[in-house]
């Protein structure tokens, strides 16, 4: 497909591609990631984009998802602002690193990274015991850990589209002991620069489509606050149960693409 995906949308499409919207608005607020994971696979199987264009306009559309969500939080004093400030930083410099990744690396790789990114964030779930009441505590060691944890995130987040969540949000309990919605907002707060550096950099590269972006984005943004509603009805251990049944699912999905693909090309 060519590089302007934007005019292959028809109303069925269009209509697909919103409610895709719909369900990363759910998940971001749910989970307090940036949708990518649902984002990305939908846009290649519904507009055929390629890994690399829909990684971009991904990122994109996560902008306004994580604005409304980390704002939803926030209201209900469940963000840490200090602790955005230093996941930003490491943020802010690993999705130059991933946009920069995203480039030059070939494209059979990129599934494959996703895939390891995700088994690694279901490992992660296990090092630990979610709990609601932890807080953020600022010490020279957690300072610096959250910055690691923010850097590993932007370059997930510039390489494979997704916000960074699913690096912030485990990454957060266990380097600082924050509690799960307190990481869920911050995570959430920390994807809107992120997103926005990534996207101005893949903006120049033409690597963005814009209209589909913002239909996304739109659709995300709406739903995003009754994600964050439910996320208060789950207890702590059965949201890490539901989220690690969303991230195999993203696994199967993505090897039962590569296979259909492969089949394709032989």
């Amino acid at each position: 497909m060519s590089t302007n995906d934007s005019e292959a949308l028809t109303p069925s499409r269009t209509l697909l591609v919103a409610l895709t919207g719909v369900g990363a608005g759910f998940l971001s607020g749910l989970f307090g990631v940036g949708g990518g994971l649902v984002i990305v696979p939908a846009l290649m199987a519904v507009l055929g984009m390629d890994q690399r264009r829909a990684s971009a306009t991904s990122l994109a559309a996560i902008i306004a998802t994580a604005a409304v969500g980390s704002g939803t939080y926030a209201l209900h004093e469940e963000a840490s602002w200090a602790g955005a400030a230093l996941l930003a930083v490491g943020a802010l410099v690993g999705s130059q690193i991933g946009v920069l990744l995203l480039r030059r690396l070939p494209a059979p790789v990129l599934p494959w990274i996703l895939i390891a990114f995700t088994i690694f964030v279901i490992v992660s779930q296990y090092l630990h015991v979610p709990t609601r009441e932890g807080a953020v505590l600022l010490t020279p060691a957690s300072c610096a850990l959250m910055i690691l944890v923010g850097l590993c995130a932007g370059i997930l987040s510039g390489l494979v589209g997704v916000g960074g969540g699913s690096v912030i949000v485990p990454g957060m309990e266990l380097a600082v002991g924050a509690g799960d919605l307190i990481a869920r907002g911050t995570s959430l707060l920390v994807m809107i620069p992120t997103g926005i550096a990534g996207t101005v950099t893949n903006l120049r590269h033409r690597m963005v489509d814009l209209r589909v972006g913002l239909i996304v984005g739109a659709s995300a943004a709406a739903v995003a606050p009754l994600g964050r509603l439910v996320a208060t009805w789950v207890s702590p251990g059965v949201g890490a149960i539901l989220f690690n049944i969303f991230l195999l699912s993203i696994i199967a999905s993505t090897i039962v693409r590569m296979r259909k693909k492969a089949r394709a090309q032989m």
